[in-house]
């Protein structure tokens, strides 16, 4: 390596399978570089997570950035962490918001593995916006009868003042906002990946019931798309837009095969349906896309609690590390492409297919076990059995 990787380190069982896959599959083939950022929640308490914004700054410098699953806290995590000073935001959301990408996350799938719905014959790609929306919202709570209004003040001393809701009692109140600047770098991140990969794009939002917001996204879509119709249909790929509702209803009835776009929220949710739909939530990529081609490759699952508390009692756990090991391998594949390496390049190619190589010969974390189709022999083993497994396919492919 010439240039090093960002490299973003999480928490709980995500973190000892982070060092299991380095010590196993990278540090001894790779001259490994990296920029490393400690990403564990108590770093983040004790830096007043000062480290994720340098994290993302560092990413924007480098280019390429590989991210552990983290905690985001909520109450219950305050009870377990009293160390903490402060409930910190999702340290995704602020990497997001600072790189201003887009989140395209794919499931990975094997032939011995059926997806849930029957009809799906190729993957299906969700496309995330990764700003805004209630990850970057405020809120509040309140007791008494009143009046919630919202105001914006332009610089130019313009002053915008609707009413948000009258209230007999107690109420929660929420704001969220986006930025058009966002909302178009989203819609051309999604145009391009869809003449990349050469798959039909389709985008939903509920701009009947959201007018102002959601149909601020589907006129900026609209308006964007003028500039890639041309490419499209040289292509022979299609895009659409329909409400979320409807595009539920679609994609269940689909073949798969193509990208769905979805605001920041919807996002989150449709790719955890995809991938389980697909087989396993770990058996996921996830690549968040900047509009300068800063790219950052994360898990797209959480720390896997219950495995971490086995784990600390000295339990072998059987948590799969696919998603981790696919994040590694983006990352390393597109260093190597921009530093003109072919042998890092080479080298994630082999990794990827030792992966495959594993998981066709039967040996698989036990998440998948029951998920193979019926008479596929199989062989249920521990995290560490694994990523030796794919140790040993990796040797001999090197």
């Amino acid at each position: 390596m010439t240039t090093p990787l960002v490299e973003m380190d999480g928490d709980e069982m995500t973190r000892i399978l982070w060092q299991m896959i380095k010590d196993e599959l990278i540090l001894p083939f790779v001259d490994l570089k990296t920029e490393y950022y400690d990403l564990g929640l108590l770093h983040r308490n004790e830096t007043k997570d000062q480290v994720t914004v340098d994290s993302a700054n560092a990413t924007k410098k480098y280019g390429v950035a590989v991210k552990c699953a983290t905690i985001t806290p909520n109450k219950q995590r305050m009870e377990e962490y009293p160390q903490l000073t402060e409930m910190w935001k999702s340290p995704n959301g602020t990497i997001r918001s600072i790189l201003d990408g887009t989140v395209f996350r794919a499931p990975i799938t094997i032939p011995t593995i059926k997806p849930v719905v029957k009809n799906w014959e190729a993957p299906i790609t969700i496309a995330r916006h990764a700003y805004g929306d209630v990850y970057k919202s405020v809120d509040m709570y309140t007791t008494e009868p009143g009046t919630c209004t919202m105001t914006f003040k332009g610089e130019s001393g313009e002053e915008k003042t609707i009413t948000v809701q009258k209230v007999d009692g107690p109420a929660v109140w929420q704001g969220a906002h986006n930025k058009e600047k966002s909302i178009r770098s989203f819609a051309k991140a999604c145009f391009q990946y869809a003449i990349d990969t050469k798959q039909d794009l389709w985008f939903s939002t509920k701009d009947t019931i959201a007018k102002v917001y959601d149909g601020e996204f589907k006129k900026v879509f609209e308006e964007e798309f003028v500039n890639y119709k041309a490419k499209f249909d040289e292509l022979g790929i299609e895009y659409f837009y329909t409400l979320i509702d409807d595009a539920v209803a679609r994609v269940i009835r689909s073949k798969g095969g193509f990208i769905w776009a979805c605001k920041n929220y919807d996002g989150d949710v449709m790719s955890d349906m995809v991938s389980t739909a697909f087989g396993s939530l770990a058996m996921m990529t996830s690549v968040l896309v900047a509009p300068d081609g800063t790219t950052e490759y994360e898990a797209a699952h959480g720390t896997v609690t219950k495995h971490y508390y086995k784990h600390l009692k000295g339990e072998e756990t059987s948590t799969n590390p696919m998603a981790t090991i696919f994040a590694w391998i983006g990352a390393f594949r597109k260093r190597g492409q921009l530093d003109g390496l072919n042998e890092l390049v080479e080298y994630a190619n082999k990794l990827e297919k030792a992966c495959y190589t594993t998981l066709a010969d039967g040996i698989m974390t036990k998440d998948l076990v029951n998920l193979v189709e019926p008479g596929v022999k199989v062989q249920g083993v521990t995290s560490r059995q694994f990523i030796l497994a794919i140790r040993e396919r990796l040797e001999k492919l090197i």
